[in-house]
């Protein structure tokens, strides 16, 4: 019935369903490329001697021990996109996520910013289920990539991707991180969680020479102490309500803040503790605003000076200022993350734990940055030892492999008084096949390096789904099929009516012979549905691009009371109809009205107020012999333009394959 307007449950049983599947199968990908690179490394080292160990290592050969801080970020932020990934496949993310997290996290943010999110949600929105998984998979990968990979430009390529899909749910996701919304505070995660992701990725990027000095480390610990310095004045500027635990008798945005966050499904112990630390920060609003306005203060100030103190003087300020102002920090962060943040992630729909433990792993890397880890000097490594010829060792070249391993003694001999060796040599030993170049390489694969290529199939298994999504316009059906369920099949000759369409003309279903129909009824007056239903009948003309000329759009007025030719033109005038060609607005006097919608099981009713109809929203599909094929519900639910594009999609998927049916 027009105007119902059913909507689409986050928890959808047919979404939910389909996301569950989406992730069973990619999932099922994944395993099978782990198990077949497994089966090509075991055969290739069988078979074939490894090659050089630095592709092998994916790592300079003889590099220095990883810095503990660069460790710590590259573990740290790799557990937090695994759990990240794992909180997205909550049932409800599918259909939730662009609806309940993005479109709210923008409404306080500038039109452009909704504008900007709004372009960026559609593809999540027409593809909940594709973009779901994909988001599950990109996580988990980034996260495994990075726990994978210690050193080397497979590991500064794990930091680079981290920046880049950390700065697309930043932008995206979390609306510019807030930044341009009001009440911008770092106690409710300012500016974004994604963006210290992306700050972590940008530091393990970066060459690793560049952790052997404390440079690295008091560049972080400054910009570290520029931000929450910052952060301290916009908590204590004026006029901002952090001072008031109340204002004009509601709550402050602290209070208020908290107060939601209780609200959200979760233990009631933890509830219990979001709820008292509400009515603290109601009643004690300045004191509790004071407390972080000089913790901000102060570690940003330590900070600080840490970073521009004189070398002579670092250890002793690492120890009697820095150590405290990190752990006043840490005990900081763990406070706003309980009772503040409330963890970040419960309700079903959270995306990650929130800023707070980001914000503790960049402050903790920052401090253990000032203590460099040296590069072994090149001097102290000793000259080997003069090697005996080859020829007394046969057996080093491998029983596996002896022709590959003569090719190369020929190779490396050189030709008559030194000139270099022949051409064949050459191209036996040093120029071999590509392939089995490759396959030396691959054969000398560690086991860390094998897991970080499966990673990154883990990403691209993810990624590749998300750009077809990006990429493409036309909605899921399943959208529609979730709200009112997939199309009934049918075959049975369809009732026959003759009519007058919008120009005058007598019309009859024997007169569309040859042509696939597309038959709905509408109201010319409806405000509510019956506009939406037209338009999704417009948008499926449009996706039906060539075959279009083989369909006819028809409806029929169902209305008793306002049913001539001058309403059903002002409908299509209004909708946009009037020029489409294949378009047909049928009524006719009352008894041939009534006899129509009694064949094709409409129900019209006058409502209490008069004027609109509350009708049957119903589309059949009918063949071009004539016999009715399918028969869709078309109550277009909440109306938006996901769901109005997914039923034009369903609309036309079905148009289609009669057409190849007949």
């Amino acid at each position: 019935m027009p105007g119902m307007k059913s909507g689409l449950s986050d928890t959808n049983p047919l979404i939910v369903a389909a996301f569950k599947a989406a992730l069973l199968h990619q999932g099922l990908i994944i395993a099978a490329v782990l198990a077949l690179l497994g089966l090509a490394w075991v055969a290739a080292r069988e078979f074939v001697p490894a090659g050089g160990t630095r592709w092998a290592r994916l790592s300079p050969h003889g590099s220095a021990p990883e810095p503990t801080a660069r460790r710590l970020l590259r573990v740290g932020f790799g557990l937090l996109w695994v759990f990240d990934g794992l909180l997205q496949a909550q049932p409800a993310m599918a259909a939730g996520l662009p609806s309940q997290v993005i479109a709210p996290g923008a409404t306080t943010s500038p039109t452009w910013v909704q504008h900007v999110v709004n372009w960026g949600a559609t593809a999540w929105s027409y593809h909940p289920v594709q973009a779901g998984a994909a988001a599950v998979w990109i996580q988990v990968g980034i996260g495994a990539w990075l726990i994978a990979a210690p050193s080397g430009w497979a590991s500064r390529l794990a930091g680079v991707t981290s920046v880049g899909w950390g700065l697309v749910v930043w932008v995206f996701g979390e609306a510019f991180g807030g930044i341009f919304a009001p009440g911008l505070t770092f106690l409710f995660g300012a500016p974004g969680a994604a963006l210290y992701y992306c700050a972590a990725g940008l530091l393990i990027a970066l060459p690793e020479v560049r952790w052997r000095s404390t440079l690295l480390g008091r560049q972080a610990l400054a910009g570290l102490g520029l931000f929450l310095a910052g952060m301290a004045v916009l908590q204590a500027w004026p006029g901002r309500g952090f001072w008031q635990g109340t204002l004009r008798g509601q709550l402050g945005p602290l209070a208020s803040m908290v107060s939601g966050m209780a609200g959200t499904p979760q233990p009631h112990a933890l509830s219990a503790l979001v709820r008292g630390f509400a009515s603290i920060a109601s009643s004690d609003g300045f004191a509790v605003n004071l407390i972080a306005v000089l913790v901000l203060a102060l570690t940003g100030a330590a900070f600080l000076a840490g970073a521009f103190a004189p070398s002579a003087r670092l250890t002793a300020i690492r120890v009697g200022l820095l150590r405290p102002a990190v752990v006043l920090l840490l005990a900081v962060c763990l406070a706003d993350w309980i009772f503040i943040e409330d963890f970040g992630f419960f309700g079903g729909l959270g995306t990650d734990p929130n800023s707070m433990i980001p914000v503790a792993l960049l402050a903790v890397a920052g401090y253990l940055a000032l203590t460099p880890v040296l590069a072994p000097a090149a001097a102290a490594v000793p000259d080997p030892a003069p090697a005996e010829p080859a020829a007394a060792e046969p057996a080093a070249a491998g029983s596996a492999a002896p022709e590959l391993a003569t090719a190369a003694s020929v190779a490396a001999a050189p030709g008559p008084e030194g000139e270099p060796a022949p051409a064949t040599a050459r191209r036996s030993g040093q120029q071999l096949p590509l392939p089995i170049r490759l396959t030396r390489r691959f054969s000398g694969l560690g086991l860390r390096a094998l897991l970080t290529l499966w990673a990154a199939v883990i990403v691209a298994v993810g990624a590749g789904p998300m750009a077809l999504a990006q990429t493409d316009s036309t909605a899921s059906p399943i959208l529609a099929q979730a709200i009112d369920g997939s199309a009934a099949p049918l075959n049975f000759a369809a009732p026959a009516f003759s009519l007058t369409d919008q120009h005058g003309n007598q019309v009859s279903l024997a007169s569309l012979r040859g042509r696939v129909v597309l038959l709905t009824f509408l109201d010319p007056v409806c405000t509510s549905d019956c506009p939406l239903i037209a338009q999704e009948f417009r948008d499926a003309d449009q996706l039906l691009g060539a075959s279009a000329s083989r369909i006819q759009l028809v409806a029929i007025v169902a209305n008793p009371l306002y049913r001539s030719v001058a309403y059903t033109r002002a409908f299509d005038s209004q909708e946009g109809l009037a020029g489409v060609s294949n378009w047909l607005f049928l009524t006719g006097s009352l008894t041939e009205l009534q006899q129509a919608w009694k064949n094709y099981g409409v129900a019209a009713q006058i409502l209490a107020a008069g004027g609109m109809i509350a009708h049957s929203d119903v589309a059949y599909v009918i063949d071009r012999a004539g016999h009715t094929r399918s028969e869709l519900d078309f109550d277009p639910g909440p109306g938006t333009s996901s769901t109005q594009a997914s039923f034009a999609a369903e609309l036309a998927s079905d148009a289609q394959q009669v057409l190849r049916q007949a």
